[in-house]
């Protein structure tokens, strides 16, 4: 059987596994609970989930009659993993190289198809919820998120951006094709080169209901004709794509590499800066006086160069940043600066998620800080701190499992055994997690 079709029937497996623990009321009984709010790890914990919602979590909770019991006494509980840099929407198209002109062989709603697995692989990861910041065909990420919301195909929660706002040629254009190729409409719908052509494309996609705007700051690694060193939109562009989001009460996530661009953007107001791969010294102050969050992104080097047929642009433009790249990680790290989890997903695979927690231990962080900038810290970047992020009271139903204690080995977290999503199982594939009403 194919691969892909495997995929899909894992998918239906998945969707006939949901309701499993889909009763009003379920009871986890975890032998490990990792508190993220306080950074500790709790034994014997019992956790009452009503109608999708954590209703109480002690070692002393009752258990309703007739609640359904998932037995993860011989695991760690961790809250859903929130990965704040994915593109869902964008990949894996069958040619898939890790050229976003891949896409010029599909028809939008052909792609869109292609992003159900997506959405699936990065759930059985353990990734219950995503900040999802862009997409070449422009507003797929919204169609997929009101899908999973609806509960037509198993996913992430996601919170996404919609289309990237770029200037003429940048970063987050479709570059790389003959200048006297008409591009479809979603392939420059965020395209804007002045204050106000910026402030006209992010009321454009308010109105199509998105939940953060991404601008570019900065040229790319993964576009072609483009140069990380480089700063794209200026301060101005930056302040007005800023302002507009505020007043529709949206946040701003900026790509940047260049450490002007990096700094251009934390001037100008935005909550996170993307990669920030050659950010320095001035540009650590600035964000740790403005709050602002550092969503690295440190993986994708190993896999840009490990892909096969990746193009020899991206190859040259990645040459010699990673070292760059981590030490700017480390010292963001040193200085304390606020860090959310991230991957750019796919510039690795879906399901290779997880393995950015190594990188980050790696340069720097406990596998605590880790686990923490993958749960607390991805939840107050988006803003829904009150909804995700830990196993309290009042949250949603988001865990996952793993056998071992993940903050003395945080490779664990690449081998996720269970999945819960508002209170549904969607992951069991260990035969010792008993389920029982």
């Amino acid at each position: 059987m194919p691969s892909r079709f495997r995929s899909f029937a894992a998918l239906a497996l998945a969707l006939a596994l949901a309701p499993i623990a889909n009763a009003q009321v379920t009871v986890v009984k975890a032998g490990k609970l990792v508190d993220t709010d306080k950074g500790v790890v709790l034994s014997h914990q019992i956790i009452l989930i009503r109608d999708g919602k954590i209703e109480d979590v002690g070692p002393s909770v009752s258990i309703p009659a007739g609640a359904n019991v998932v037995d993860l006494s011989n695991m760690t509980v961790v809250p859903g993993l929130i990965d704040s840099h994915t593109h869902e929407a964008d990949g894996v198209l069958p040619e898939d190289n890790g050229d976003p002109r891949a896409v010029l062989f599909h028809t939008s709603s052909e792609a869109l198809a292609y992003t159900v697995e997506n959405a699936y692989v990065t759930l059985m990861a353990g990734f219950t919820t995503v900040r999802d910041l862009g997409t070449y065909r422009a507003l797929n990420d919204v169609a997929l998120r009101n899908s999973i919301n609806r509960g037509d195909i198993p996913g992430p929660r996601m919170y996404v951006a919609g289309a990237y706002i770029t200037i003429t040629g940048g970063a987050g254009a479709m570059t790389g094709v003959s200048p006297d190729v008409q591009l479809p409409w979603d392939m420059h719908f965020g395209e804007a080169n002045s204050p106000d052509e910026v402030r006209q494309k992010v009321r454009l996609l308010v109105a199509q209901g998105v939940n953060v705007i991404k601008v570019l700051s900065s040229g790319a690694v993964l576009t072609h004709g483009s140069n990380t060193k480089s700063q794209e939109f200026t301060p101005a562009e930056l302040t007005a794509a800023v302002e507009e989001a505020h007043s529709f009460g949206l946040k701003v996530a900026a790509h940047a590499h260049s450490a002007e661009g990096i700094k251009n953007a934390v001037r100008a107001g935005v909550a996170s800066i993307e990669h920030g791969t050659y950010m320095d010294d001035e540009g650590i102050r600035l964000m740790k006086e403005h709050g602002t969050f550092y969503s690295a992104t440190l993986d994708v080097h190993d896999c840009i160069t490990s892909k096969p047929n990746t193009p020899a642009d991206f190859l040259e433009h990645n040459k010699g940043i990673a070292d760059i790249h981590y030490n700017a990680f480390k010292k963001a790290v040193a200085a304390g600066l606020k860090i959310a989890f991230s991957t750019d997903v796919p510039v690795c695979p879906y399901k290779d998620a997880g393995k950015e927690f190594a990188y980050m231990v790696k340069y720097g962080m406990t596998p605590m800080q880790a686990i923490q900038a993958a749960t607390i810290g991805g939840a107050e970047l988006i803003g829904v701190l009150d909804k995700v992020g830990s196993i309290k009271k009042g949250k949603f139903a988001d865990m996952i499992a793993v056998q071992g204690d993940p903050t003395q080995n945080v490779r664990l977290l690449e081998d996720v055994k269970f999945v819960m999503k508002d209170g549904k199982v969607f992951k069991s594939s260990d035969a010792a997690i008993p389920v029982t009403n």
